[in-house]
């Protein structure tokens, strides 16, 4: 079975191949673009809603210090104590959460260490039976 193709058919054939592979690299390229504009609109959205928590913030504490300056000095001077003692406080259930995890850390070494010298004696056991075997 010989197929055979004129000039003017393996012209069309080749220009047609050249099309669909233009075609295929059109539309990949045109994907990537809106992926990348996609990409882009959801960092500005993004941006914007941080930009809004910001100045959410800054009016919290605007808020915060002119409800202080209404008070009177005592009452000022109790609300710094309890906010440092607050700050005491988070900064000892840091420091426990910090040691119970070190605790946990530190036990599961050890039973990790002390399942693995079992193994060990165990293996240790295991070699010697063998050991003897092959000796009879």
């Amino acid at each position: 079975m010989n197929i055979a193709f004129t000039e003017e058919q393996l012209m069309i054939i080749i220009l047609s191949l050249l099309f669909v592979i233009a075609i295929i690299v059109i539309v990949i390229e045109w994907r990537k673009n809106a992926v990348s504009k996609n990409n882009v609109l959801l960092l500005e959205k993004k941006t914007e809603l941080k930009k809004i928590e910001l100045v959410e913030k800054d009016l919290e504490n605007k808020r915060r210090k002119e409800d202080m300056s209404d008070l009177s000095e005592e009452d000022q001077e109790r609300l710094r104590q309890i906010r440092i003692n607050t700050a005491e406080i988070i900064g000892k259930v840091g420091l426990l959460n910090t040691e119970v995890t070190e605790k946990v850390e530190q036990l599961e070494a050890k039973s990790e260490l002390l399942k693995l010298q079992k193994l060990s004696e165990q293996l240790s056991k295991k070699e010697e039976e063998i050991e003897k075997a092959l000796k009879k």
